[in-house]
């Protein structure tokens, strides 16, 4: 049962709380915030108080001399409970994994094993596959960021509210892929709206967030995709005279991913909101509406010139191809005139 789709960790999270536990869960990878929020879950589900003291095992990788005492706390059976727990965690730091094979051939339905293996991945593919065929196999990524505005909205749908699209994407580009920062923001957002208030407007991330509603990276698209000069001139001064808040790096990755999606769009079969949808994978016709405007004020030869710039002032931003003292408030300013104009 392989979850390699960081985006599947909703779909483990449902079986943990309907108490639908596999026998082994190995989640290993870059990205520790899914990682320990399904290790977290097992921990909350898998036994009720009165059962931990006798019936849950959590150790780390650091004092474990290898798989073998792994194996044996796992081999051992529950006290006046229905399962115990086995928690690895830094499992990385822990050899031959090979000796997780004794265990993985016959493992106990009374065991939950869960071992954490972070900052990377097993290569072996022979103990991969047979923590597959027994467990949970999961590997969790780093999200990019056209990936954040999906997990802000899983994230806020299972506290039970709904998030405005400009929010979201405030959001993401003023956090960027820090998932603990971000839910941390989420849940301060929540705590601050109270349980009456069901939805969360850019107003609400402007008030308790920091991040200006009229000065973001995403009234910056707005402002070059509808040729608005005046109001993108205006945002730009505004992100010059905040340049720690408002990284050139994270505008000039926002405005690439659109103009890339936006060289698709041209070449799709159906323009209509549905079809670049459809296209373009995106949640909402919000969003599809955003690049049937861009179609009508930039050609698409004019778009594959913008892509050209964009790499062309990553590069500057990054110290690359440049010896000027060149600010990055005025390659900014430069770059989006050169992209309107």
């Amino acid at each position: 049962m392989a979850k390699k789709d960081a985006n599947q960790y909703l779909e483990i999270l449902r079986d943990i709380r309907s108490g639908n536990f596999k026998p082994v869960y190995f989640l290993m990878g870059e990205e520790s915030y899914f990682i320990d929020l399904i290790t977290e879950a097992v921990i909350k589900h898998a036994l009720t108080d009165d059962e931990r003291d006798f019936n849950q095992t959590i150790m780390y990788g650091a004092d474990v001399a290898n798989y073998g005492v792994v194996v044996n706390a796992a081999k051992r059976y529950p006290m006046m409970a229905a399962r115990q727990l086995v928690v690895v965690k830094e499992a990385q730091q822990i050899p031959n994994i090979e000796m997780l094979s004794f265990y993985l051939k016959q493992p106990l339905s009374s065991t939950v094993l869960v071992i954490n293996h972070k900052h990377g991945t097993v290569k072996g593919k022979k103990i991969l596959s047979e923590i597959e065929q027994v467990g949970v196999l999961y590997e969790s990524k780093k999200l990019y960021d056209n990936q954040l505005p999906t997990f802000i909205n899983n994230y806020v749908a299972d506290s039970g509210r709904t998030i405005e699209p400009k929010a979201m994407q405030m959001l993401a580009d003023y956090i960027g892929s820090d998932l603990n920062r971000l839910t941390s923001e989420l849940d301060k957002l929540r705590i601050s709206m109270g349980e009456g208030n069901k939805r969360i407007t850019p107003d609400d991330v402007e008030r308790n967030v920091g991040v200006s509603k009229d000065f973001n990276n995403f009234e910056l698209l707005n402002a070059i995709v509808t040729r608005n000069v005046y109001k993108a001139n205006q945002i730009v001064n505004y992100f010059e005279r905040n340049p720690k808040n408002n990284p050139m790096v994270v505008t000039v990755s926002l405005l690439f991913g659109f103009f890339s999606n936006l060289l698709i769009a041209y070449f799709a079969t159906d323009k209509s909101e549905q079809g670049l949808m459809q296209e373009l994978k995106l949640r909402s016709t919000f969003q599809a509406r955003d690049y049937i405007t861009a179609m009508r004020s930039y050609n698409a030869f004019k778009c594959i010139d913008i892509i050209a710039l964009l790499r062309q002032y990553d590069a500057r931003s990054k110290g690359i191809g440049t010896t000027s003292n060149t600010t990055e408030g005025e390659m900014l300013r430069e770059m989006v005139f050169k992209i309107m104009h």
